[in-house]
């Protein structure tokens, strides 16, 4: 084969990117383009050995005394994961909220949050959907995680590890299309330049239907990354993303007499038409590093970002209830726009001490932090029709304006952190070892109410410790014990719910305290468990006698077991698959919440299993399954969302070196379930059996 036609698809690819940034349409609804996935040629497999965001520096995961899931480039290629609910299906502890249908939203050992996102090891902490395009692999860490992170954490942090040049060449590309007019094309490339450089280009276009009537989904995104090596100890990696995210806010339906209301699948309740969401970042990043020689490493990060968000929503804004015995609800429908821009820059310094018989690798650092943020608000009024429509016809009759209510948001907040951390691990002798490290934070926000023209402000300086014991009976084996301590500050994760009443209390406290065993049970293929119990206090409550007195309780006790299986049980089947049990119950009373109520989105029981096994070098299948108890859509415990089973399946077909094909099912028995909710009236069913077929291709 000549290389012209060789570099054919990958041409059509690259050019089909680039013309969707100049306008140009994917393809016709009609007349779809197939989609391609570019397979690198490095096979690494589920399992992952080491990591450098738990400790800052690179360690074995089997030496780190914390829950870590890292899910790899190979496993998101082979389940054609696009976006972060995809990721935390296979992560054990976690499950996805809905986040009223514009947001990732993780609950994280029983706690939800939008802001615990992290690239690279900085914050990325605005409300809206990420992409993979241009990730690595993504990796959980769970447990407060404040003496790496700052503040937050609370339940533990996702961690998004970009892809940065290298000196061997990347020619990968990857064209999809499936169900419901799903269709998206991506480009990997990299080239080194010279000896002293090397160039990689991740891009996105995605223009996708869905099941659910009226909602689309539009993605572009481009990140270029420069590698600089002026000298052999040397790296400077300089990199910009700008990633557009375009589609309706889909709430999903309302909760009737304690479940969801039944229903066609595709059912929208309110109004897709005027229920746009849109993000845009624009971010630059640079990092510096310098390798001294003699285990002393000097890193700096700088990030600085750019986000505009906005969402509005008509959307089901009760429960269904008889009226008259006919099922009726209320509509309800609000727009929020928000400006933020993000600045971060982290110095790590780390050095390895050798002193009074023990070795000590320490890590230590300061970290500044700017974050200007601007948010308005805008409630919905309904003209021309009643907000309450019929179950049966959900839709919105009539027209809605929006303009502010007396309590609508319209802030400006300058939030600032300064931190320093110093971390010490030390290797008593190859059986035990220990992490002991101390972070020192000083965060203050500085928040404007225009509505009001009040200004106020917090300082917070918490320390939060994290202390680790490690103890490894053979090589392969450790057994650990870990203790942490992390803090919310009462600005909340988005520095956005600051008023004069909770100003003056003391940020929220995270206590972890756990235990676990990582043995990898063979070369390629590790298995974890963990025992924990996370408490949380200092959470503000409202006096039931006095709704103008508020008082801090604690609030909030999560424990649980994880366990996780990952890698190569042969050199043909390779598996991901993790189990948790968790019980997260309230601990006092808040505002009409009675203590005892379970936590919202916190499944008894969650399983996820995937295998694939490889037939030849040319033919494999996979099959999984996704299982998870039932769920209670609010801390009301009024409405649940009932257990399921979902099973998924995959084929595999390498063509020749350069080109496979697979085919991803998702649901293959289409199984009727509700795969997440953000209250007792928003409920986002299932998908129906959904089939990707992708073809990656690699030069």
């Amino acid at each position: 084969m000549s290389r012209n036609k060789t570099n054919t698809p990958l041409r059509l690819a690259i050019a089909a990117i680039f013309a969707g940034y100049a306008g140009a349409a994917l393809a016709d609804d009609d007349a779809p383009l197939p989609q391609v996935t570019i397979v690198g040629t490095a096979e690494r497999g589920y399992d992952a050995k080491s990591s450098s965001t738990a400790t800052k520096s690179d360690t074995l995961l089997r030496d780190t005394p914390q829950a870590v899931t890292v899910v790899t480039s190979e496993l998101m290629r082979d389940q054609a994961m696009q976006g972060m609910a995809d990721v935390i299906r296979y992560v054990p502890g976690v499950v996805t909220a809905q986040g009223e249908g514009n947001r990732d939203t993780a609950v994280m050992r029983g706690n939800s949050t939008t802001g615990d996102f992290f690239v690279d090891g900085v914050r990325d902490d605005v409300q809206y959907y990420r992409d993979l395009y241009n990730i690595e692999r993504v990796e959980a860490l769970k447990g407060p995680n404040a003496m790496i992170f700052g503040r937050g954490g609370a339940g533990g942090v996702i961690n998004r590890v970009s892809k940065e040049p290298a000196w061997t060449p990347v020619r990968d590309a990857s064209l999809t299309v499936g169900s419901w007019r799903n269709r998206r094309a991506s480009v990997d490339l990299g080239q080194a330049l010279g000896d002293g450089a090397a160039l990689r280009l991740n891009a996105l276009l995605d223009d996708s239907g869905s099941y659910r009537a009226g909602v689309s989904n539009k993605r572009k995104g481009i990140n270029p990354t420069l590698l600089l090596a002026p000298g052999d100890n040397t790296r400077i990696v300089l990199g910009y993303e700008h990633f557009q995210d375009e589609r309706v806010a889909d709430r999903g339906v309302p909760g009737f007499n304690g479940r969801p209301y039944e229903t066609d699948p595709a059912t929208f309740f309110g109004d897709a038409a005027h229920s746009p969401t849109w993000s845009r970042v624009n971010a630059f990043s640079a990092l510096l590093e310098h390798d001294f020689g003699n285990g002393v490493m000097l890193r700096n990060r700088t990030r600085y970002a750019d986000y505009d968000k906005f969402y509005q929503n008509i959307y089901a804004g009760s429960v269904v209830t008889l009226k008259n015995g006919v099922p009726t609800l209320t509509l309800g429908a609000y727009n929020n726009a928000t400006q933020r821009t993000n600045l971060f820059n982290q110095t790590d310094l780390n050095f390895t001490v050798d002193a009074l018989g023990l070795r000590h690798k320490f890590a230590t650092g300061i970290e500044y932090g700017r974050q200007v943020t601007d948010n308005f608000r805008n409630t919905g009024y309904f003209s021309g029709a009643s907000a309450t429509v019929p179950a049966a016809a959900p839709w919105l009759v009539g027209s809605v304006s929006f303009r502010q209510s007396a309590t609508d948001a319209d802030n400006h907040g300058v939030a600032t952190a300064a931190s320093a951390y110093l971390q010490d691990q030390l290797e008593f002798s190859p059986q035990w070892l220990a992490i002991v490290g101390l972070r020192y934070d000083r965060f203050k926000v500085d928040f404007t109410d225009h509505r009001s023209g009040r200004r106020f402000d917090i300082t917070d300086s918490p320390v939060s410790p994290r202390v680790g014991l490690v103890y490894k009976p053979v090589r392969a084996m450790s057994l650990y014990a870990s203790y942490s301590l992390a803090y919310a500050p009462r600005a909340g994760d988005q520095l956005a719910s600051l008023t004069p009443s909770n100003a003056a209390f003391d940020p929220e406290k995270f206590r972890n305290v756990e235990l676990g065993a990582k043995w990898d049970v063979l070369p390629n293929l590790s298995a974890t468990a963990a025992v924990y119990r996370l408490d949380r206090s200092n959470v503000l409550a409202t006096d039931p006698l006095d709704p103008a007195r508020t008082y801090l309780v604690d609030g909030q006790r999560s424990k649980g077991v994880e366990l996780g299986l990952q890698g190569k049980i042969t050199k043909a089947w390779s598996v991901m698959g993790g189990y948790a049990w968790q019980d997260a119950k309230l601990t006092a009373a808040s505002g009409n919440v009675p203590a005892g109520r379970t936590v919202a989105q916190v499944p008894r029981h969650t399983l996820s299993l995937w295998n694939r096994y490889d037939f030849s070098n040319a033919l494999g299948a996979g099959v999984g399954v996704v299982a998870r108890d039932r769920v209670f859509a609010s801390t009301s415990n009024a409405v649940a969302l009932p257990g399921f089973a979902r099973l998924d399946a995959a084929l595999y077909y390498r063509i020749d070196k350069h080109y496979q094909a697979q085919l991803n099912v998702e649901n293959l028995l289409d199984q009727r379930y509700y795969a997440s909710a953000n209250s007792d009236s928003n409920i986002t069913p299932g998908s129906p059996r959904a089939l990707r077929l992708t073809v990656n291709a690699s030069f």
